[in-house]
C-alpha cells in the first residue's frame, strides 16, 4: 500500500526510534508525536512535542500532517507503579485519543497498535487473543487498550494489534541494555543447572515484521493480533555467552541457583532503601529463570523469513553500545 506519508506517536522510544531510522531510510515522510526529545539527535526534525494525553493536540497533529500510516507505540512502559492504574492513562486514555485521531483523519488506511506481551504474566500460555493475565499494572493497562482497539468498531482503517515480547538492540534502554552493560562489566552471573528458553526478538527484526504486517493483504491483518519476536528461542545462556565474546569481556560465571535467589533478595533490599537499579532483584531473576515462548507462527506465515539471526543483531547491537557508551 501508499505509506509515502506516516505518523509514529512514541518515536523517541526504543522500537519508536528504530521506526523512525526505517520510515526515514525508505524516504517516507516521517512526523514523530512524543513528548519527550528523540533520544537520537538527528531526529529533531521529524519530531513534534504532543503529549498523546491531549486528546486536541493529537487529533490536530494528526489531521494537519494527513498520513495513510499511523505506527502506535506511545506508552508508558515501565513497571515501576505499584498502587494505582491512572500511572498508566497514556496506555488507556492515550489509545482513546489516537482512535479519535484516527476517526478525524480519513487519509489514514493502516494503523498499528503497540500493546505487550505482560498482557500475561511469562511463562502463561493464553488460550486465545482475548485470553489475559497480567499480573502488573502495567499489563493491565494495556489490557485495557486492546479492549479499547476492538471495541471501536468505526475505525475506518485496516489495523492490528502488535505484542512486542521482548526486544533488544541499538537504542534500547532498561531493562535489556543493562543485561548487556552487566556482562560488559564482568558482573553477569547465570544461575547453574538452568536452561530457559526466551522469545526475545533483534529489534532490526521487529522493525522488518512491522513493515511487512502493514503492507500485508487486509485479511491477513485486518483486526488481527501478533506477537512481534524472532521465530526461534533462544537459549538464554548461549545468548550470553554469545554476547560476551561479541563484547570481549571475560567468561560468564555460573552460580548455584540458590545462591542466586539470595542475591537477588539483597538486591530487593538495595532497591527498597532507593538504589533505583541494582543488577539483580527477584523480578529480574525471575525473568532470567521463566521460560518465554510465544506462538509465532501466524506471524511467520504473513511476514515470511526475517533478515537477521541473532549473531548478526548481537554484533550490531554491540557495535551500537560501543559506540553510544563511551
Amino acid at each position: 500500500m501508499s505509506q509515502q506519508r506516516v505518523i509514529i506517536t512514541g518515536g523517541s522510544g526504543f522500537i519508536g526510534t528504530n521506526l523512525v531510522e526505517d520510515r526515514v531510510a525508505q524516504g517516507l515522510e516521517v512526523l514523530n508525536l512524543d513528548i519527550q526529545a528523540p533520544r537520537n539527535r538527528t531526529h529533531q526534525t521529524f519530531w513534534q512535542k504532543v503529549d498523546i494525553l491531549d486528546r486536541s493536540a493529537v487529533i490536530q497533529a494528526v489531521s494537519d500532517f494527513k498520513p495513510q500510516v499511523l505506527l502506535h507505540f506511545a506508552a508508558r512502559t515501565d513497571l515501576d507503579e505499584h498502587y494505582n492504574l491512572a500511572g498508566y492513562s497514556a496506555n488507556i486514555e492515550g489509545v482513546c485519543n489516537v482512535i479519535e485521531a484516527i476517526r478525524a483523519t480519513p487519509s489514514i488506511g493502516r494503523v498499528i497498535f503497540a500493546s505487550s506481551q505482560l498482557v500475561c504474566r511469562l511463562g502463561y500460555v493464553p488460550k486465545d487473543d482475548y485470553d489475559y493475565n497480567p499480573t502488573t499494572l502495567y499489563g493491565q493497562s494495556k489490557v485495557l487498550g486492546e479492549r479499547i482497539i476492538r471495541a471501536a468498531d468505526d475505525i475506518n482503517a485496516i489495523w492490528t494489534i502488535v505484542r512486542p515480547t521482548s526486544i533488544w538492540g541499538p537504542w534500547f534502554s532498561i531493562p535489556y541494555k543493562n543485561f548487556f552493560e552487566t556482562i560488559a562489566k564482568n558482573i553477569y552471573i547465570h544461575p547453574g543447572n538452568i536452561k530457559t528458553l526466551k522469545q526475545w526478538g533483534y529489534i532490526g527484526n521487529a522493525i522488518y515484521q512491522v513493515d511487512k504486517l502493514i503492507n500485508a493483504p487486509l485479511e491477513y491483518v485486518h483486526k488481527q493480533l501478533f506477537y512481534l519476536a524472532d521465530y526461534q528461542p533462544i537459549d538464554l545462556r548461549v545468548f550470553a555467552d554469545q554476547v560476551q565474546k561479541s563484547i570481549g569481556s571475560k567468561p560468564i560465571r555460573t552460580i548455584p541457583n540458590g545462591l542466586l535467589k539470595m542475591l537477588a533478595f539483597i538486591g530487593d533490599i538495595f532497591q527498597k532503601l532507593g538504589w533505583k537499579n541494582p543488577p539483580l532483584t527477584s523480578f529480574r531473576y525471575s525473568n532470567i529463570t521463566t521460560p518465554e515462548v510465544q506462538d509465532l507462527e501466524p506471524l511467520h506465515k504473513v511476514v515470511g523469513a526475517l533478515p537477521f539471526n541473532t549473531a548478526q543483531g548481537i554484533d550490531r547491537t554491540v557495535q551500537w553500545f560501543k559506540e553510544y557508551n563511551k
